[in-house]
């Protein structure tokens, strides 16, 4: 839906403060309020500071471009968990910094590890990868967690809290467990398996929890998204049967065999945690991050011709297939960590596959980068191996991007191939694809009454409070009317904030091209002003 408005002279800015003055007064015949009035006078009264341009601004070019920052086992960040938190912000605004300079658009952040949280709550003790032992608080009076997300959302990247829902533990040392922890509070929910502790996914119990849990952070955070990777029933072990037979006997149904009793019991989970998010904010998406292989075409005609050792529907009992037939997720980023011509799981194959069979989700590719001159495929010492299958995944009509993983891949080694990646392939910024509302949404389109000069940055003074689904604005400057849509790129964070006036960079330009963006990625309104006085100091 595109609402941006056009303006002609002599009555401009008369209508252009009509337009703008709530849902209702679209209508440039509605009746005007007082309050319009007046400052309609106030405007009136002293020479305006820019005339608005009935000029068209082309759509700006979309494409997730995402990194996951682990921070389980202190993989990507913190890079220590007993430094303090002010080195740790420093650290992770440096890493931030690192993506957004190569034109990333979003970070897919690890908040629930096992068991464990980032952020304050009662219902999980602090990780040990923040403070050093878990249960023990961050000695800050900040939350970590909204602190993250601001520093994300102040560089214009979107925020995805990454969590794993089954994972308890991450090794038998129970001991070092708080006394909060589920395994303490909880023991009957939990599982022994291999070497480690997982929920029980066929409890209701444990499904109430999860939805606790995600319902919380839904609530108290500006996130963009909720985002799972593909631990679900933990990876087979050789000889080694996941002991869940007490909740089997306990729930199946009738005649239902063990494993479709398990997929039922993700699937569920899925249905419930997609209700959950969008009843209490529909615009925060729920993306899946699965194993790179739904089934191989040995066991079912509908699935890839590879030959993974395990799958999702097999042995994950991961049937991701449904969830994105039914619209339970809104976009799923499949691992497909292999080489474009793999023997077994060839990326190039596997990318071919999820376009083909993508049900009218997007589908962003999950590279692989930490293989990069690390692993026994002799298809990672080619620098351009990366970058191919970038380019690859491109070609594709269903593929809208990718994710890499993980962070410290192309930041703590490989840089020369991250900019290799900026110079081939992610050369100018872009904007993260857009979401539809299941239901219509109405927006108040902002309108702009005048600029306020303030040396380093201008102020934009509004008709009225923005509209919290206003989620950011883009705003670019120049001289030349017809190259504008070319100038860099800058995204000012709104959020939920009901702002009369939005502070933007000082371009020095004698141009202004602003385009509004709601909480749905879509572009609401675009407008280009012309600056009748200097916006120089």
């Amino acid at each position: 839906m595109n609402l941006a408005l056009k303006f002609t002279a002599p009555f401009l800015l008369l209508l252009f403060v009509w337009a703008g003055s709530s849902a209702q007064e679209l209508d440039p015949l509605a009746p005007k309020t007082s309050a319009t009035e007046s400052k309609i006078n106030a405007i009136e009264s002293r020479e305006a500071s820019f005339v608005t341009i009935p000029h068209s601004l082309p759509d700006i070019p979309r494409e997730f471009r995402g990194v996951w920052i682990a921070t389980v086992s202190n993989i990507d960040w913190p890079l220590s968990p007993t430094d303090p938190w002010e080195k740790q912000k420093k650290d992770y605004l440096a890493l931030l910094d690192y993506y957004k300079g190569l034109h990333f658009n979003a970070v897919i952040v690890q908040i629930r590890t096992a068991g464990d949280a980032f952020y304050p709550t009662d219902l999980a003790p602090w990780s040990k990868y923040l403070t050093g032992q878990q249960g023990t608080a961050p000695k800050t009076p900040e939350d970590p967690l909204a602190w993250m997300i601001d520093a994300a959302h102040q560089r214009g990247l979107e925020f995805h809290a990454w969590l794993n829902p089954y994972r308890a533990t991450m090794d038998l040392n129970t001991a070092a467990l708080s006394p909060k922890h589920d395994f303490n509070t909880h023991r009957k929910w939990m599982l022994k398996y291999s070497t480690k502790w997982y929920y029980d996914p066929g409890l209701p119990e444990v499904k109430a929890h999860l939805l606790q849990i995600i319902d919380e952070v839904v609530e108290n955070y500006d996130i963009d998204a909720i985002h799972f990777d593909d631990y679900f029933y933990p990876y087979r072990e050789p000889n080694l049967e996941f002991p869940d037979q007490a909740s089997y006997a306990a729930y199946k149904k009738p005649g239902q065999s063990k494993d479709d009793w398990r997929r039922q019991n993700v699937d569920e989970l899925i249905l419930a945690l997609s209700q959950t998010i969008k009843s209490k904010k529909p615009w925060v998406q729920f993306g899946i991050s699965p194993f790179g292989v739904w089934r191989n075409k040995s066991k079912d005609p509908k699935g890839s011709p590879t030959q993974a050792g395990q799958t999702n529907y097999d042995d994950l009992f991961a049937d991701v297939l449904l969830w994105m037939k039914n619209g339970w997720i809104d976009y799923l980023i499949p691992q497909l960590y292999w080489s474009m011509e793999h023997r077994l799981a060839s990326h190039r194959i596997l990318a071919d596959w999820w376009s083909n069979t993508s049900y009218g989700v997007p589908i962003y590719l999950g590279n692989g980068p930490y293989k990069i001159r690390d692993d026994s495929d002799v298809a990672w010492k080619e620098p351009k191996e990366l970058i191919s299958q970038v380019h690859y995944g491109r070609t594709l009509p269903q593929i809208q991007g990718n994710a890499f993983f993980s962070a410290k891949s192309m930041y703590q080694k490989n840089q020369d191939i991250a900019q290799l990646l900026k110079t081939e392939v992610y050369d100018r910024p872009v904007l993260p694809p857009a979401f539809e509302p299941k239901t219509p949404v109405r927006i108040s389109t902002p309108q702009v009454l005048d600029l306020q000069n303030l040396g380093s940055k201008i102020q934009l003074q509004l008709e009225k409070q923005l509209d919290p689904g206003i989620r950011y604005a883009l705003i670019q400057g120049g001289n030349d009317l017809n190259s504008i849509h070319q100038a860099p790129l800058h995204k000012v964070w709104v959020g939920s904030n009901q702002k009369s006036s939005l502070d933007i960079p000082q371009l020095n330009s004698s141009y202004l091209a602003i385009r509004w963006v709601d909480s749905y990625g879509r572009v609401i309104q675009s407008q280009v002003l012309q600056l009748t006085k200097p916006s120089r100091p």
